[in-house]
């Protein structure tokens, strides 16, 4: 008996992240992160093998107490099938369980909180989206974060040339 070889799998697709949302810890104050799957379509994960993913535009909402992904964009192949329509802005379910997605809709509803995906990574070979509940920010608030950053950097660069000297 044979025993199939685990070394041709391509190992950055079984641990590595697909897409990440920078745009979200730039906009936004982020409070809590949950980690759901996502319902895809066969070409959709073809797609994302191949690295043709995006979710930068993307957010989450609630409809009939289910969480759905608006807005990413999943490209689809040239060589994908033909007799499915591939549409790259599709709505795509987040599975999460029931008391989550509650507490996800409670907050959202009472506090003003947006929902908003941060990664896209693999997790065995199921793709996981990491979503956040987060405040919006203000521009100054935008500001003050770029400042602290600026000011951590400068710090940073200050006691890295005073121990060089030492």
């Amino acid at each position: 008996m044979s025993k199939k070889s685990g070394g041709s799998k391509d190992k950055a697709n079984s641990t590595g992240t697909i897409a990440l949302n920078k745009r979200a810890r730039h906009e936004y104050h982020i409070e809590d992160r949950f980690e759901a799957g996502v319902a895809l379509q066969g070409w959709e994960l073809k797609a994302i093998r191949a690295g043709r993913s995006n979710i930068g535009e993307s957010y989450a909402v609630v409809l009939k107490g289910e969480l759905f992904l608006i807005g990413a964009q999943i490209t689809p192949l040239t060589q994908a099938s033909t007799h499915v329509i591939a549409d790259p802005h599709r709505s795509r379910k987040l599975l999460l369980h029931k008391r989550e997605i509650d507490m996800l809709i409670g907050r959202v509803q009472r506090d003003g909180y947006t929902i908003v995906p941060t990664a896209l990574y693999w997790k065995g070979n199921k793709v996981k989206a990491e979503i956040a509940l987060a405040k919006g920010k203000q521009k100054h608030d935008k500001r003050d974060a770029e400042r602290d950053r600026d000011w951590a950097r400068d710090k940073q660069r200050a006691m890295r040339a005073h121990n060089k000297n030492a």
